[in-house]
């Protein structure tokens, strides 16, 4: 019966844990292959600098930093408030910033309508 008790208290715990992070608006894995959180785009200052990839990075193309995500995958990021959604190939790494899961090209930005707020609420799902 201890076990039982240990087994529900510690799922209790992880559901309070995981509601904790999502009411404070930080980034959570929902699946191994789609991510819920915050999307953000590189500065200007960037344009033409080494990716992690090895590649210099270039506004106008459909490209994102993730801090996981495999070099070379694309994923489908999809701004949760109005729907848009853009194809991206991770050839970088971060965002760096606390609470964020994507940082993309100016381009896949201003495909998501997220220019002018800098953030938006996005799913990302690795396309396979």
């Amino acid at each position: 019966m201890q076990t039982r008790s240990r087994l529900i208290f510690i799922g209790s715990l992880l559901v309070l844990l995981s509601s904790g992070c999502a009411s404070q608006g930080q980034a959570h894995e929902t699946t191994a292959e789609t991510q819920e959180g915050v999307a953000s785009y590189y500065s200007d200052n960037f344009q033409g600098q080494t990716t992690a990839s090895g590649e210099p990075f270039d506004q106008q193309a459909l490209t994102a930093a993730h801090p996981s995500l495999p070099l070379g995958t694309k994923v489908v990021v999809t701004r949760q408030d109005n729907g848009r959604e853009v194809e991206v190939l991770i050839n970088d790494r971060g965002p760096y910033a606390q609470g964020r899961i994507i940082d993309l090209s100016k381009r896949a930005a201003r495909e998501l309508g997220m220019l002018h707020r800098g953030v938006a609420p996005v799913l990302v799902t690795s396309v396979e």
